[in-house]
């Protein structure tokens, strides 16, 4: 009785008494279907026709086998691409809704520190052009105790190189040590008008103590004028850089305090004027790492966010600018 041979490639019935070593011509590889060719892989004939793949002869010679093969795995592959190395995850984490944004969001409320300046030369170079000396109108100290009463908690003295900060009632108790004169910058140098220590270093002339005593003012002195300035603002990934257009900024009477939500500019430039900002911030920023840039045609404020991404705007809606 005549068998059916299953060797691949085969097909042919066979007699098992007349089965030799030569007898079947079989393919002993697996199909393979890549790029439209079709072909086994253990012999180097390809064609894209089906009907031309079937007829493919074998390339082995062997004995005719009546043993069906199992049926191949779905999990199996039958051509002879290698196997995919396996990839490692990568889980990105979105921007965070505006919602969760809210919620996590630190207390505007938090202490506000000051942030370093970094002064030019060419502003050095220019305040010493304005000609400020010890004869200049000194800057008087007087703070009547109806406005002092409505100061509010956290607010500075305004007096120069005092850096007490209003706590409630009692702080008008404390004494104050601030410089009653003005500041001045001559030939490479930097001193106050009233106590002539001076020193070319500049972070060694804002950290100069006061040489007079009194009381403390918290309240801005009525001789200034309060002006707007052009504003610009724009980012990265990991900083905002708020931009005050003003000419020859006072770096020893101005200040700028920041928390992680807020913004405080207090700007005095050429002219005595003064401009004045506060700003809850849309996002977050890492304090430490923030500072203030200080040239003649404006004041440079470098936020350093908190996590990296981009900010819608730069304030929130109720923000408040004077």
């Amino acid at each position: 009785m005549a068998l059916l041979c299953y060797n691949k490639g085969c097909g042919q019935r066979f007699d098992p008494e007349q089965n030799a070593e030569d007898s079947c011509l079989y393919h002993p590889g697996v199909p393979i279907f890549h790029d439209a060719l079709k072909g086994w892989s253990c012999c180097k004939k390809r064609t894209t026709d089906f009907s031309e793949f079937l007829s493919i002869k074998g390339c082995t010679k062997g004995f005719h086998s009546k043993e069906k093969p199992p049926e191949p795995s779905s999990q199996e592959k039958t051509s002879d691409e290698p196997k995919a190395k396996p990839v490692k995850e990568l889980i990105v984490q979105g921007p965070k809704s505006a919602e969760k944004m809210l919620r996590e969001r630190p207390s505007s409320d938090e202490p506000r520190q000051l942030l370093p300046v970094k002064v030019s030369r060419s502003l050095e170079q220019a305040l010493e052009k304005l000609n400020m000396s010890s004869e200049d109108k000194m800057l008087e100290n007087s703070c009547p105790g109806e406005e002092a009463a409505q100061v509010r908690a956290g607010t500075t003295c305004k007096n120069a190189a005092c850096k007490a900060i209003y706590q409630g009632p009692e702080s008008n108790t404390e004494v104050c040590t601030f410089h009653p004169g003005v500041p001045v910058f001559h030939e490479g140098m930097k001193y106050w008008s009233c106590c002539g220590i001076k020193t070319t270093d500049f972070s060694a002339f804002m950290e100069q103590p006061g040489c007079s005593r009194g009381c403390h003012c918290w309240t801005e002195k009525k001789d200034k004028k309060a002006v707007l300035c052009r504003q610009d603002w724009h980012q990265t990934s990991s900083q905002v850089v708020v931009t005050v257009y003003a000419k020859n900024p006072l770096p020893a009477l101005s200040s700028v305090k920041a928390n992680r939500t807020m913004l405080e500019a207090h700007v005095i430039f050429e002219g005595n004027k003064i401009f004045q900002a506060e700003l809850e911030l849309w996002g977050t920023i890492d304090v430490e790492k923030s500072f203030v840039s200080m040239v003649p045609a404006k004041v440079e404020i470098t936020l350093c966010k908190a996590s990296p991404g981009s900010w819608a705007r730069l304030e929130l809606p109720q923000s408040k600018l004077q």
